[in-house]
């Protein structure tokens, strides 16, 4: 078992911190939103299937990497997203003095691909020198696009189409290609076709000032035209979220975030990246804030709703550059290879419900699945990792699971998932803190929970991540 450092033996305890959070949690969850008894969506019918081993043995997570979580326009502004997907992958094989031709898949994940390299999973054998005969493909899940290639890897696997993956995402949230209007876009494709200079300026004359503005991204549903930040603030307003409790998790990601970088536990977790043009190092996450305080939090104003609204810039994840991998492979050949494995997939689900209700809360429909595939209960979990969009976020997912309404409206059960242990929540921080590249996050969480299962010489652990669209993702793995 673990130690205790000293730095965690100085620090309050999760409970301690999360004092307005565990309250809203064990004596309001049922303030959480449904739909109405006897209205249960289909997750209540879904068919349970565990993950079966068979006779090459279990799904092993070898290792895994990351580069510094990075604020966007600050040090990675001018590195795409297959300059820092190559970064983690290439760290792997050298790690591991693995053979490349080892490896019979590349499966990456990105929201926002690079404008000429849409194949990221690709371009990552080809950035890396690994043989060019490993086929490389692309998955987007919005905020879950790293864990849909972790799963598609696990699928490749039990499938008999691979022995081993490399897995993982990036984002690069500096380098999004800016786009104009419709308009402009039609005439550029017309003067790209014109063949005489009076052809050229005709089409050139039908191109308005106001054509050429560019459209800064938004980060908006595309059925609903609604920011995640805009349904993530009526999500805290139908689950009676509060400020405080919001502050109280933002403040616990950071403090415990800067516990786990000054104590080294990230340190083999993170590849020093260097930066082009030859500047410093970079071997920390950027947006960490050891000095952070619930006074400096309460200050800040709301950003998505200005006169009533609860979610500020404290509350909510940043803009983050980065990313992450993963080496997959079937326990029997890592045993063959002499490789120990971080750990092993033992089940995942994914969930989705209307984004014009809760955008953000899928977890709460993937982890019921996710535990009851694994033949596991909320209460066996040693750690839990949540993905933190937003404090908010994290609020409305853990009262739906402790919800006894919850349970019955939404998920057609008699019992409600449980109460997530404060204590064993985002042990080491999380996306508020450590940032979110949206690509990356879901390989973060995946290396963080494993490493620190390690760390306490502990089995289980719950990951579980929202994503655009309504979607959810949660995973049990085990040590």
């Amino acid at each position: 078992m673990a130690k205790t450092s000293p730095s965690e033996a100085q620090s309050p305890s999760s409970r301690e911190l999360l004092a307005e959070t565990h309250d809203e949690i064990s004596s309001r969850a049922d303030t959480v939103w449904t739909r109405g008894e006897g209205r249960a969506p289909a997750i209540a019918k879904h068919r349970k299937q565990a993950l079966k081993a068979g006779s090459r043995g279990r799904i092993a997570v070898v290792d895994g990497c990351r580069t510094p979580f990075v604020r966007a326009g600050e040090q990675f502004k001018d590195m795409d997203v297959v300059d820092l997907a190559s970064v983690p992958a290439a760290e792997l094989v050298r790690r591991l003095a693995l053979d490349p031709n080892e490896i019979d898949q590349s499966v990456f994940g990105v929201v926002v691909p690079a404008l000429y390299a849409p194949n990221l999973g690709r371009e990552v054998v080809l950035r890396t020198t690994l043989p060019d005969r490993i086929p490389g493909a692309t998955v987007n899940l919005a905020c879950a696009s790293s864990n849909r290639a972790i799963a598609q890897g696990v699928e490749s696997i039990l499938a008999g189409q691979a022995d081993v993956v490399l897995a993982g995402g990036a984002e690069s949230l500096s380098t999004v290609p800016i786009t104009y209007s419709r308009n402009a876009s039609q005439r550029f494709m017309e003067l790209a076709k014109a063949k005489s200079l009076p052809a050229k300026a005709a089409t050139l004359a039908k191109i308005s000032p106001k054509d050429l503005a560019p459209n800064p991204p938004a980060i908006a549903e595309y059925a609903t035209g609604e920011t995640m930040g805009q349904s993530c603030e009526k999500m805290a307003k139908e689950n009676a979220v509060s400020r405080v409790a919001q502050d109280e998790i933002a403040l616990h990601s950071h403090l415990r975030a800067a516990a786990a970088a000054a104590e080294g536990r990230f340190d083999d977790q993170i590849v020093p990246t260097y930066a082009p043009g030859y500047g410093p190092v970079v071997d920390r996450d950027t947006g960490i804030r050891p000095d952070s305080s619930m006074e400096a939090l309460a200050k800040l104003r709301p950003v998505f709703d200005r006169g009533y609204g609860t979610l500020t810039a404290g509350n909510s994840s940043p803009l983050t550059d980065g990313a992450s991998a993963v080496l997959l492979m079937t326990e029997s050949k890592a045993k063959a290879l002499g490789y120990e494995p971080l750990g092993f997939v033992r089940s995942y689900a994914f969930a989705a419900l209307d984004p014009a209700t809760q955008l953000l809360q899928g977890p709460a429909y993937a982890a019921p699945q996710a535990l009851d595939r694994a033949g596991l209960k909320l209460s066996d979990m040693h750690l839990v990792e949540m993905h933190e969009a937003f404090a908010a976020q994290i609020l409305s997912n853990m009262k739906a699971f402790a919800s006894k309404k919850f349970a019955r409206d939404e998920l057609g059960r008699s019992a409600p998932v449980g109460e997530v242990d404060l204590d064993r929540f985002n042990v080491n921080g999380g996306s508020i803190s450590i940032g979110h590249p949206f690509g990356a996050t879901g390989g973060r969480v995946t290396i963080q929970v494993l490493n620190e299962l390690k760390r306490r010489d502990e089995q289980f652990g719950l990951i579980t991540v929202c994503a655009a669209g309504g979607n959810g993702f949660a995973m049990v793995v085990e040590r």
